[in-house]
C-alpha cells in the first residue's frame, strides 16, 4: 500500500495534537483540510484511526499502533533532512521548547532575544506549562526543567541562573498590621497565599539555614494553579492579603520598589538552577545545536542577592 507523506505527516499531526483544531495551529494549517486528509487516509486503509466527538478527537486503538510505528520514520526523516542546514551559511529551522512558566518569564527572556537576533532564520516556538510532558511525545525538540523533574535518558545542559532560590516576602501593610515572623514555625500563624501543581499537588515551603531544613504547609486565604495564577499570588501579596513564597528572581523587582518587604532571609532556601534537556538517543537538529552552543558561549550572570 503507498501512502504520500502529506497524509502521514497529518495524521501523526493530529495524533500528537489529540485534535483538529491545535494541530492546524501548530502546522499552520485549516482543521478542515486534516480532517478530510485523515478521512482519506482511513478510506483507504479501511480502519478507523480516529474517535470522533463533538467535544473531543481520541486515537483508537489501530490509529495508536500506527503512530507508534510511524513516529520514529518521520523523526528519522527530518533529522535527514536536516543535515542540509550544515550546508547553509546561517543555521535555519524551528525550535520547539516546552518549558515551565517560570522559566519562560525568569530565563528565556535573558536568552532568546540576543539568540534570534544572531540566528534571524531560526523561529522559536515556545509552549509554557507546568504539566511534566514528554516533550517528544509532543512535538518538541527539547524542554527547560528542575533537577527533580527530569526525565530519565535525557542529556542536560545548565541554562539561565546555576543557582536560585526561594524568597519569603509581605507588603509593608501586611507586616505593620500582622507582625513579622523570626522563624519559619512562625507561618503558621499568618495568612499565607499558596500554590499547587496542576496534578493537585501542593507546594510546600522549604527552608533551610546552616545544616536545619524546615518544610513547612501553612494555610491561607488564596490558593492557585502555579503557572497561570502565580502573577495573582504576587498580586495579592502587594495588596496586603498575605505572604508569598517564590523564586528570589520573580520577586525581585518587587523589593526594588518597596511593594514587597523580603522575610526570612536567613532561611532562603537555594537550588540548583534549571537545565535545558533533549534526548540523547537521537541527531540533535540544527536549531536545537544551535541553541545550545549558544547557552554555552553566554552564561548567565550571577544572582541577585536580596538581603
Amino acid at each position: 500500500m503507498k501512502l504520500d507523506l502529506t497524509t502521514i505527516t497529518a495524521f501523526i499531526t493530529v495524533a500528537r495534537a489529540g485534535g483538529f483544531r491545535e494541530g492546524a495551529r501548530l502546522s499552520g494549517g485549516s482543521a478542515s483540510r486534516l480532517s478530510d486528509q485523515i478521512r482519506r487516509l482511513e478510506s483507504q486503509i479501511g480502519v478507523r484511526l480516529f474517535n470522533r466527538s463533538t467535544r473531543s478527537v481520541s486515537l483508537t486503538e489501530a490509529g495508536e499502533g500506527l503512530l507508534k510505528r510511524l513516529s520514529p520514520a518521520l523523526d528519522e526523516m527530518e533529522l535527514a533532512l536536516d543535515v542540509v542546514n550544515s550546508y547553509r551559511d546561517r543555521p535555519a529551522g524551528t525550535l520547539k521548547l516546552n518549558v515551565p512558566t517560570a522559566a519562560a518569564r525568569l530565563v528565556l527572556p535573558h536568552i532568546l532575544p540576543a539568540f534570534l537576533a544572531t540566528y534571524p532564520d531560526i523561529r522559536v516556538e515556545v509552549i509554557a506549562e507546568e504539566s511534566f510532558v514528554d516533550v517528544l511525545a509532543e512535538g518538541c525538540d527539547a524542554g527547560i526543567r528542575y533537577d527533580e523533574s527530569l526525565e530519565l535518558d535525557m542529556i542536560a545542559v545548565p541554562i539561565g541562573q546555576r543557582t536560585q532560590r526561594f524568597a519569603t516576602a509581605a507588603s509593608p501593610e501586611y507586616l505593620e498590621k500582622h507582625g513579622v515572623p523570626e522563624h519559619p514555625r512562625d507561618l503558621l500563624e499568618h495568612a499565607c497565599l499558596r500554590g499547587k501543581f496542576a496534578s493537585g499537588a501542593m507546594h510546600s515551603w522549604e527552608f533551610e539555614r546552616g545544616d536545619e531544613y524546615l518544610e513547612i504547609n501553612p494555610t491561607g486565604p488564596l490558593l492557585v494553579r502555579l503557572g497561570g495564577g502565580t502573577d495573582l499570588v504576587v498580586d495579592a501579596a502587594c495588596a496586603g492579603t498575605g505572604i508569598v513564597f517564590l523564586f528570589e528572581d520573580w520577586l525581585q523587582p518587587y523589593f526594588d520598589s518597596g511593594k514587597l518587604v523580603p522575610l526570612l532571609t536567613d532561611w532562603w532556601l537555594t537550588f540548583p538552577g534549571p537545565k535545558l534537556y533533549y534526548p540523547g538517543r537521537r541527531l540533535v537538529p540544527t536549531p536545537l545545536r544551535t541553541f545550545i552552543d549558544f547557552i554555552k558561549a553566554h552564561p548567565a550572570p550571577p544572582a541577585p542577592i536580596s538581603r
